[in-house]
């Protein structure tokens, strides 16, 4: 898999060590030993100046057999000699000796210097460069990235996680060398790298798009993974908030929403760190599940987080759904009637759900004594259908009105008030179906 990623600075980077000279030269104590050391010395640095890295190997080879501690220069330019020559050269058999070359410098530099927390990032990065089409070296990538995290805990260049996840990614393809739990928390510490170097102010926008497709690729999650993988585990250890972080996370990323390890999850982390939205989604859940006592505490702490109006009153329309639901139509009423308050928007399905209440309240309160006054309940629906301004639902209440001939008959009129008493409690105009 290719990626397009770009690494600003990464030369400077790389380059930076770079010397021709330092203090501390240990030339051989055999005169005509130091005499060849010097002159080979300054050879491959005529060679290097001029890029024929070919031809400085061999000068530099010498060195590094003959005088391997004569100074720590010759293994920070050696890396630019041997790579340098792996690039000049088309014979890919030599190109490896080269490339294997960088490697075996790097590993010879700490054993002299001891100072590897100063370039295993480096030597990752040349690694990476080199190994990544080779399965029986991507493993070496992915060893190398991870000692540059153990020595220094983090990645200096950000962009270079990219290539970290990438390699992951291939070790995983061709040597199943992770489970996929292993690969969840690598890519999760390398999201939380990028959100640091975000922000510090750098832009990680590409780095990050290239670690999704590299997820999406890898086919690790889907809703059985999650329900049947991860909810087991956090299953074992309810009380690990990083495991159901993680649930959360892909449950919604992969719209796994429904299944038990994501309410277990979704449980959790509202618990401990509600917010608006997790116990909203909480709720829902229960809702869903037809558990409204569990719903209604839950949206009564959603209320509370709630951060403007808007969220309030849709709060309370969900809480009219648990009143309704729970048998308590007047509670339901006085919710959505103050969700229409705080939020216009919700006026039609606020109305639309008390002129239900009241249609469906028919058997409930008829006394049966006065026809015109069992049937004012559909009155008020009429009135409250008009507020939602749902024409059929209007048209189906005044169906359910009396006729011209009950009204006459009970010896009232058409226009003049009459009380629905029952739980509606309402005054209401007389009218007639007729």
């Amino acid at each position: 898999m290719k990626i397009k990623s770009t690494l600003l600075g990464l030369s400077a980077f790389l380059l930076a060590g770079m010397v021709q000279a330092q203090d501390g030269w240990n030339f051989p104590s055999d005169p005509a030993q130091e005499q060849k050391a010097r002159e080979l010395n300054a050879a491959y640095n005529d060679y290097m100046q001029s890029e024929q890295f070919v031809e400085a190997t061999k000068p530099l080879h010498w060195l590094l057999v003959n005088a391997p501690d004569l100074n720590e220069a010759i293994y920070i330019n050696g890396t630019k000699v041997y790579d340098g020559a792996a690039n000049a050269t088309a014979d890919e058999a030599q190109k490896r000796v080269y490339q294997d070359s960088v490697m075996l410098i790097y590993d010879k530099r700490g054993e002299l210097y001891d100072n590897a927390p100063k370039w295993i990032e480096n030597k990752a990065y040349y690694a990476y460069q080199y190994y990544k089409d080779d399965k029986t070296k991507v493993g070496y990538i992915v060893s190398t990235f991870d000692k540059a995290i153990e020595l220094n805990g983090e990645l200096a260049t950000p962009a270079l996680y990219a290539y970290y996840f990438n390699a992951i990614y291939r070790d995983y393809a061709y040597n199943k060398s992770f489970t996929p739990e292993e690969i969840l928390a690598k890519y999760d510490f390398i999201q939380k790298e990028l959100d640091k170097a975000e922000a510090a102010g750098s832009d990680m926008t590409q780095t990050k798009g290239t670690l999704e497709q590299i997820l999406v690729a890898m086919e690790l999650i889907d809703c059985d993974f999650i329900e049947n993988t991860m909810g087991p585990k956090l299953a074992a250890d309810p009380t690990n908030e990083a495991l159901a972080q993680q649930i959360f996370k892909y449950s919604v990323q992969y719209k796994c929403l429904s299944s038990s390890a994501f309410l277990s999850a979704l449980e959790l982390i509202d618990s401990n760190n509600p917010t608006y939205a997790t116990s909203q989604v909480r709720a829902m859940r229960y809702i869903q599940e037809q558990d409204y006592a569990k719903a209604q505490p839950v949206l009564e702490k959603a209320l509370t987080l709630a951060e403007n109006d808007a969220q309030k009153a849709e709060i309370q329309m969900d809480l009219a759904k648990v009143h309704a639901n729970l048998g308590r139509k007047g509670a339901a009423r006085t919710a959505a009637k103050e969700a229409a308050t705080l939020d216009p928007e919700k006026t039609k399905d606020a109305y639309s759900m008390i002129a239900g209440l009241y249609m469906n309240s028919f058997n409930d309160c008829k006394g049966g004594q006065s026809r015109v006054k069992d049937r004012a309940i559909f009155m008020a629906a009429y009135y409250a259908y008009q507020k939602a301004g749902d024409s059929q639902g209007m048209a189906q209440a005044r169906a359910q009105f009396p006729s011209k001939e009950e009204v006459f008959t009970e010896g009232l009129q058409v226009g003049s008030s009459i009380s629905t008493g029952c739980w509606i409690g309402e005054s209401v105009t007389i009218a007639t179906r007729d």
